[in-house]
């Protein structure tokens, strides 16, 4: 091989390592860019406060014979500090409850109409919201260190006590129902509501908050931690 095609072939050779490191160079410089747009987008969304009601698991629908309701999504519920103290009405500035009821551990429920079927009730004691749970076209339910409130779809509020059962396990509860409670996860429990010869009636499912359900005038509360109570 002649000097001059060494030369040539040496020229070559070092404009194609120049080029690909104006490309590794071009990588770096658009991989960066778009790691600080993610951090920007990132840092936008964890400035963003989210003020919808907290979707803490599903709802059941009364029980009825000769049909299984199943669990819906129309009712959310929130528990605020657990009885902590913490507060997030989202009832809107100036709003006014429907009714204020006691409640059996001296504490009360305001109930506020935020439309058809769809009502909200903040557990207050001595000015302070304990806790807000919603029932939207579907009851809700709170276990509140064992004082058991049901919110139903009608903007009534039923309360009561004690009588818990932890589960898993089958219970008899008021009004002469069963239920029948399983764990299928981490605070997620369902519980299925029996009749007469363990006909299955309806299902609710507490998956990270608590559920509640009327049941034909008997009220029942499942807990995400598996306990489940009832009143008539």
């Amino acid at each position: 091989m002649s000097s001059s095609t060494t030369v040539r072939t040496t020229r070559r050779r070092t404009l194609r390592v120049a080029a690909v490191a104006l490309v590794a160079a071009a990588g770096l410089t658009l991989t960066a860019c778009s790691g600080s747009d993610a951090a920007s987008g990132a840092a936008k969304a964890s400035g963003q406060t989210d003020t919808r009601p907290a979707a803490v698991g599903e709802q059941g629908a009364e029980p009825q014979a000769g049909a299984e309701p199943q669990a819906g999504a129309g009712a959310k519920a929130e528990v605020v500090g657990k009885r902590s103290g913490g507060s997030r009405a989202g009832t809107g500035k100036g709003a006014s409850p429907v009714r204020t009821q006691p409640l059996p551990d001296g504490s009360k429920a305001e109930v506020y109409k935020l439309g058809d079927l769809h009502y909200r009730a903040k557990i207050v004691n001595k000015g302070s919201v304990l806790a807000t749970f919603e029932a939207n076209q579907r009851d809700a339910g709170l276990d509140a260190n064992d004082m058991f409130v049901v919110l139903t779809m009608g903007g009534e509020v039923h309360s009561w006590m004690g009588g818990g059962h932890q589960g898993p396990g089958t219970f008899e509860l008021a009004g002469g129902w069963t239920a029948k409670v399983t764990k299928i996860g981490e605070l997620r429990y369902r519980a299925q509501i029996l009749g007469r010869e363990g006909a299955v009636y309806g299902t609710v499912e507490a998956n990270g908050h608590d559920v509640g359900l009327d049941a034909n005038g008997v009220y029942i509360v499942l807990s995400s931690g598996g306990v489940i109570s009832a009143h008539q």
